[in-house]
């Protein structure tokens, strides 16, 4: 760890650009939540849904979810409970590791997810995508790929 008289400050164009990240991030997230509540649903039950959605036979094991969505596995227990009591997904037990559990997307979480899915993206749209010109989209991309690349690392998961 850097001490305090070997701390790198950063340049006003670096912390120009931290700040806009910061500022662009929770803007962005409150903004597809606020979106997302007619449908009575939030990011987490929304990423969880396309997790599902998109995993073989529409289930993935909870500690695979969990590190799925970045949440530890006791909050998304009580998130599976939650999305459980509104008929979205639903646990079965692993028949290879019993003390292993399935989050598994239900009839009404796949219409849920069919019925969302096109406000969400119009809604990513709006606030992010189309604001962009597409060869500044292909840049950000190329950017922040060794950021996320390097933070994936030091989680030890690919």
């Amino acid at each position: 760890m850097e001490t305090e008289t070997a701390t790198r400050w950063l340049t006003d164009a670096e912390q120009c650009a931290w700040r806009t990240h910061l500022e662009v991030n929770r803007l962005l997230t409150y903004q597809l939540e606020r979106d997302l509540q007619p449908f009575g649903l939030t990011m987490n039950d929304y990423e969880i849904l396309v997790n599902l959605s998109e995993s073989e036979g529409v289930r993935m094991r909870m500690s695979d979810l969990a590190s799925a969505t970045l949440q530890s596995k006791s909050r998304l227990s009580h998130q599976i409970t939650r999305m459980e009591n509104a008929d979205l997904v639903r646990r079965e037990n692993c028949e290879s590791d019993r003390r292993g559990l399935y989050a598994v997307l239900t009839d009404h979480g796949m219409e849920t997810m069919q019925k969302v899915a096109p406000h969400h993206v119009a809604s990513v749209r709006r606030h992010f995508i189309d604001l962009l010109p597409p060869e500044s989209l292909v840049e950000l991309e190329k950017s922040l790929r060794p950021v996320a690349d390097h933070l994936r690392g030091q989680r030890g998961r690919p």
